[in-house]
């Protein structure tokens, strides 16, 4: 059975097609400019980071930025335009921390860019909705049908935007 990460959550929140793609294996994000761009922001937009905090992988998650002593994880974004995905990652960050006795962490969505942060708490009336997602990934996943393409303002800026739309 396929672990469930962050990078699924998001994609089911962003593109259906996108996440099917990449949960078989066909991943463009390393021919995407913006990609790297937001690698890079993460990487030096809080330089002192990786020795303050740690790197915390379980259960099929990876978080980067993790403070042990607070019980929060950092997620750093370049822009807040697709935020419901990334609350949802967030939330799902949490959510397997509590799986694996964590309770009560927070997370914190950081947006260095805009100077802007926000407060990420995993509610109990949010974890049947996350144990749905799970369970629609999954059965996407294994579909043998990619979904059909969308057309949406963000595509032109998408890792696959030439898979879905060249021709």
């Amino acid at each position: 059975m396929t672990n469930i990460t962050g990078t699924h959550i998001h994609y089911f929140h962003v593109c259906l097609r996108k996440l099917w793609l990449f949960a078989k294996g066909i991943q463009m994000e390393h021919t995407s400019e913006v990609v790297q761009a937001g690698k890079l922001l993460g990487d030096t937009a809080y330089h002192r980071r990786p020795d303050k905090y740690t790197e915390l992988a379980i259960g099929g998650i990876k978080v980067d930025f993790f403070d042990a002593k607070n019980k929060v994880v950092h997620e750093v974004k370049k822009t807040n335009k697709m935020s419901d995905a990334h609350i949802a990652q967030v939330k799902y960050y949490l959510y397997v921390l509590a799986q694996h006795g964590l309770d009560n962490a927070k997370g914190l969505l950081e947006y260095p860019l805009l100077k802007e942060k926000q407060e990420v708490m995993l509610e109990k009336e949010d974890i049947p909705v996350i144990e749905k997602w799970v369970a629609a990934i999954r059965l996407l996943i294994d579909s043998n049908t990619c979904p059909d393409k969308i057309a949406q303002s963000f595509c032109q800026k998408c890792a696959y935007y030439e898979f879905c739309w060249a021709g």
